[in-house]
């Protein structure tokens, strides 16, 4: 059974950095794509960034493109995401999303299967 678990998001001031951890457990972690959403109240849900099964190859939103890094570990079947230089516009609840099937990275929601409960980000200005 695919579990993630998100951690490390709290109230921020503007400029700050954060990073956030998502533990995976369940079979075949290494040889899937994994992800990070996030969704601001009232809005919709929303891809940040993602990596390859192998961590090579990452893609990110272009809100965050410079300022937040994706990466990942297949020991420790985790993935993280260090969030620079945060705005208030990066308020939102971020959710970690593991691939069903895919090991290429890819920015398509309707690619990930599995979803963990979200953590909370707020950053006030």
């Amino acid at each position: 059974q695919v579990q993630l678990v998100e951690s490390g998001g709290r109230s921020v001031q503007t400029g700050d950095s954060l990073t956030l951890s998502c533990a995976a457990s369940g079979p075949a972690f290494a040889n899937l794509a994994m992800g990070w959403f996030r969704q601001a109240p009232g809005k919709a849900r929303e891809f940040v960034a993602g990596i390859n099964s192998s961590g090579g190859d990452t893609k990110y939103a272009d809100s965050v493109k410079g300022r937040f890094t994706i990466s990942r570990d297949n020991i420790k079947n985790t993935v993280s995401l260090q969030m620079n230089s945060l705005k208030p516009e990066d308020t939102a609840v971020y959710y970690c999303a593991r691939s069903g099937y895919i090991a290429s990275v890819t920015s398509m929601e309707g690619n990930y299967r599995y979803w963990g409960q979200g953590t909370q980000v707020t950053v006030s200005s």
